[in-house]
């Protein structure tokens, strides 16, 4: 397969990267300037993208099978602080990011897109998520070292969420644990869907490398298509 990624460089995504081209797909890796990586391998070619530009996405697409989006505002694996600030100034970004990825896909309707999200959309009780409960959602915040004022950006990947649910194109979202950190690529792990997927000591836990595993099972074989998914072990 050809599969593009966003946010080639970010922490799941430079798992992506590797995963994808280890089962032997072409990667066309993308970045908001691909003039400062330096690497070489072999099936990567890297480029750049704005994800909050339609026409700037629709000019990577023609050629990809798959479109896996791990935007986030700054780079989180270079300067995690930053990424914090920038989601709480503006938690809009997901939503304005998903709706560029949409219209981007209107010239090429077959390309399927994957959008990895957050996990405060997750059903923690019948009908209740984290993103609408604020008592839930600060102690999550608390129990993950955050600030409580990144409950916007929680909410802003909420309603990126709720703009693809809108969408008749072939949209896949996931929701990633909630404890995500990196660690080793066991390829045992759980999929959900709307539910978190709690361990036997009540954890919602995974690895950057396992979501990635688990991200290109889903390009591979779509299981998720118009539906979003989660994963835990």
């Amino acid at each position: 397969m050809h599969i593009g990624i966003i946010g080639a460089t970010g922490n799941i995504g430079q798992r992506v990267v590797a995963e994808a081209l280890g089962r032997g797909h072409q990667v066309t890796a993308l970045t908001r300037d691909a003039s400062r990586v330096s690497e070489d391998r072999a099936n990567v070619v890297w480029k750049s993208v704005d994800a909050l530009d339609a026409d700037s996405v629709a000019a990577v697409l023609p050629g990809l099978d798959v479109l896996i989006s791990g935007f986030q505002p700054g780079n989180a694996a270079r300067d995690f602080q930053d990424t914090v600030r920038r989601s709480i100034a503006d938690p809009t970004v997901y939503a304005a990011a998903a709706g560029a990825l949409l219209k981007a896909l209107e010239s090429h309707p077959r390309t399927r897109l994957i959008v990895i999200g957050g996990a405060g959309s997750l059903e923690i009780r019948p009908g209740v998520t984290r993103a609408d409960s604020e008592p839930d959602l600060y102690e999550a915040l608390d129990s993950l070292g955050l600030p409580r004022e990144y409950a916007a950006a929680v909410r802003g990947h909420r309603d990126a969420l709720n703009v693809l649910r809108a969408s008749n194109r072939l949209w896949t979202y996931f929701s990633p644990a909630e404890e995500i950190a990196p660690g080793e690529r066991t390829g045992r792990f759980r999929l959900g869907g709307d539910q978190p997927v709690l361990d036997a000591e009540g954890r919602s836990r995974i690895s950057f490398e396992d979501a990635a595993v688990a991200l290109v099972d889903e390009a591979e074989l779509p299981r998720f298509v118009q539906r979003r998914f989660t994963i835990g072990y």
